[in-house]
């Protein structure tokens, strides 16, 4: 058992070069993985499983101590990405399939790596988890609204069929994750440190098989959707925390909101791209997840060598996903 910790605790340390290192993979050699295409959304319910396995009640009294700061959070979520990708989409006038990509991600909830770079940014970590726990159970409400809001002017939207391809993925793997904790305690909390290597197996399953399914696309429109994903991300990450700051929250709070804001679950929009629309539309996805796993690191160790005024890292990190 500690050898397999050792080799979690490795694969979430150094999550961004395998991401990387199969993205290339992928766009390299596709037939080495685009046959996973077929099981990404099984992989994206694995990763919601465990992430089920992670929660507690004490992370949703964030809610409670922190009303106005959890609401700050969950509302720029959902409202500053969403409008950041489609002013992008529109700005560069991306091609159909590419801007429905882009704007999907963006109107994801947050993921769970970003609890991981707001402890090591030392921000508040128990509002970070508290924000992306409400988000994620949000998102099948809101994320299909907001995707037929600002993408159907590109491609017929279904609402429902997103809102149930959420629900399967994401609602029933978490509650199930969540029961599983419950009755099985002691023996979840044993192997809840394996699930890292889980997320990160599946995660880089997900990126090879997207880049692998879409290898002639990426070589055609390959430098626009990279430029257009570093631009969403780092907008998101500048916005978020400026957004903080005008609400006066503390340093910790405003650097908690910022990574939320600026880091995606990846996962989920490339697993519902890959369903609902054409392949290409899946790439913004990947590459964000190779992306804001590299800023998300920089951006935390900046922030981790000032010191802040209040006290940060408040609560504890449990699992590592994109």
């Amino acid at each position: 058992m500690r050898l397999l910790e050792n080799a979690s605790r490795f694969a979430g340390n150094t999550f961004a070069v395998w991401v990387l290192l199969f993205a290339v993979l992928g766009f390299l050699y596709p037939e080495g993985f685009t046959w996973i295409t077929s099981y990404i959304t099984i992989l994206l319910g694995i990763i919601m499983f465990g992430m089920g396995m992670t929660l507690s009640a004490t992370d949703f009294k964030e809610v409670v101590k922190q009303p106005k700061s959890v609401a700050i959070g969950v509302a720029a979520q959902f409202i500053i990405m969403p409008l950041l990708a489609y002013g992008l989409a529109v700005v560069f006038q991306l091609p159909p399939e590419i801007a429905v990509g882009v704007i999907l991600v963006g109107c994801c909830p947050g993921g769970t790596a970003s609890n991981v770079m707001t402890y090591l940014a030392k921000g508040n970590t128990a509002l970070s988890v508290a924000i992306t726990a409400v988000s994620t159970l949000l998102a099948p409400l809101l994320t299909p609204s907001l995707v037929l809001l600002l993408a159907s002017q590109w491609l017929p939207v279904s609402a429902g069929d997103l809102f149930l391809s959420i629900f399967q993925m994401v609602v029933i793997p978490i509650t199930l994750g969540f029961i599983v904790k419950l009755v099985f305690r002691e023996k979840v909390e044993q192997s809840v440190k394996a699930l890292p290597l889980i997320s990160v197996i599946s995660i880089v399953a997900i990126v090879a098989a997207v880049v692998g399914a879409s290898k002639d696309r990426i070589a055609e429109t390959g430098l626009i959707i990279f430029s257009i994903v570093i631009l969403h991300n780092l907008l998101g990450l500048l916005v978020g925390y400026w957004l903080a700051k005008v609400f006066r929250l503390k340093e910790p709070d405003q650097r908690a909101i910022s990574i939320e804001v600026g880091m995606q679950n990846s996962g989920l929009g490339a697993a519902l791209a890959a369903a609902h629309f054409n392949p290409i539309a899946a790439v913004p996805s990947a590459i964000f997840s190779v992306w804001h796993n590299l800023s998300g690191p920089i951006l935390a160790t900046i922030w981790s060598k000032k010191s802040t005024v209040s006290k940060p890292n408040k609560g504890s990190i449990k699992s590592k996903s994109a």
